[in-house]
């Protein structure tokens, strides 16, 4: 089992910042990509930002030039550092990490529970 558990989320006003965090915990051989995803109060839902193991990063059009992923593949874990918030990108953030949790292979997609960031106007 792998499990990845979110921190960060809350309340900001327009402008702010926010630093989300993801670690994984559990059966980890190795992980590959990890990356963030969030779905919006209209249930719209995907990628926010990705990040290889070796540190290559792909970011949505909405949140280039504001967000920028990072991760620590010693801890297992990956950040979104969030600034220049929007009140559109309340959503609840959800973190991804592709993971091979044993040495024949086996790989799970395992996601974390969610956490709200709320921006206000």
């Amino acid at each position: 089992q792998v499990q990845l558990v979110e921190s960060g989320g809350g309340l900001v006003q327009a402008g702010g910042s926010l630093r989300l965090s993801c670690a994984a915990s559990g059966s980890i051989f190795s992980i590959r990509d990890m990356g963030w995803y969030r779905e919006d109060p209209g249930k719209q839902h995907g990628p926010v930002a990705t990040i290889t193991r070796g540190g290559r990063t792909n970011y949505a059009d909405f949140v280039k030039g504001r967000f920028t992923i990072s991760r620590d593949n010693a801890k297992n874990t990956v950040y979104l550092q969030m600034n220049g918030l929007k009140p559109e990108d309340t959503a609840v953030y959800y973190c991804n990490a592709d993971t091979i949790w044993s040495s024949l292979g086996n790989t799970l997609d395992a996601w974390g529970q969610g956490t709200l960031v709320t921006v206000s106007s």
